[in-house]
């Protein structure tokens, strides 16, 4: 998404390319000041609240905040004794998070032994998104990753014909989807539940969560698994028109690609 995941400029595999007359190295890693408040919650409690988080955008991986060791509540962080490192950034130092008797091991890291063109993450710590109870940004919780500012999601209604097909049989024809645009993605196509064949759906346990369009629902289409998914209630940016609930089908078995 944005700049690093799927086709983003900095992923791996990157729709376009740079412009240059020498080839870049393999891998690019770009960090840049948040500008909004973050804050991250754990036990009950605050544990993180800075204005002056960075995150770093790295190819394959979602964004990651970092944030000033003085933003940080006193004592939360416990030294593990483990160290890892990192390909780019150096060695890095591993804690467990420990708040009012709740401990959660590997929950938070720093690089403690960065190259000098790194300097912007020197004295930051980052928390390991799922070992949280929540991150927020101003009042707002984020759901999935901290948001990426160069993630886009651009909904238009068309009048083209879409047919879906399920080896012989059409699950949805309809003359009014609406098509998502978004950063790093090919475009996808949504329909009108008054336009598929519901029966055709069964719906499966198991949801997911995009911090741009909300929790997902998943669909099986005879053998193809999770074949299709709605956003039953899709978060503002992500209504197509004000639309109900909106099922789109993925490759597989004929299916159309994600």
């Amino acid at each position: 998404m944005g700049l690093s995941w799927r086709q983003g400029p900095l992923s791996s595999t990157a729709l376009g390319r740079f412009l240059t007359p020498e080839p870049l190295p393999e891998r690019l890693l770009f960090a840049e000041r948040l500008r909004r408040r973050m804050r991250v919650r754990f036990g009950g409690e605050w544990i993180a609240d800075s204005e002056d988080a960075v995150l770093l955008h790295e190819p394959g991986r979602y964004p990651v905040a970092y944030f000033p060791l003085s933003s940080l509540r006193s004592g939360v962080l416990e030294a593990s004794g483990r160290t890892t490192r990192h390909r780019e950034l150096g060695e890095t130092s591993w804690f467990t998070v420990d708040v009012g008797g709740r401990r959660t091991e590997r929950a938070a890291w720093q690089f403690t032994g960065l190259p000098s063109y790194a300097d912007e993450l020197e004295g930051r710590a980052a928390f390991a998104w799922r070992a949280m109870d929540a991150f927020y940004e101003e009042d707002e919780r984020i759901l999935g990753h901290a948001t990426d500012a160069y993630h886009r999601i651009d909904i238009r209604d068309t009048s083209r014909t879409l047919e879906v097909r399920s080896g012989g049989t059409v699950i949805a024809r309809t003359t009014r989807p609406v098509v998502l645009y978004e950063s790093g993605f090919a475009p996808r196509w949504y329909v009108p539940r008054e336009d598929i064949q519901e029966k055709e759906l069964t719906p499966v346990e198991g949801r997911t969560f995009c911090p741009y369009k909300g929790l997902a629902d998943y669909h099986d289409i005879g053998e193809a698994k999770k074949a299709a998914w709605s956003y039953r209630e899709a978060y503002p940016q992500g209504r197509a028109r004000r639309r109900p609930g909106l099922v789109r089908a993925r490759q597989g078995r004929g299916l159309p690609r994600r």
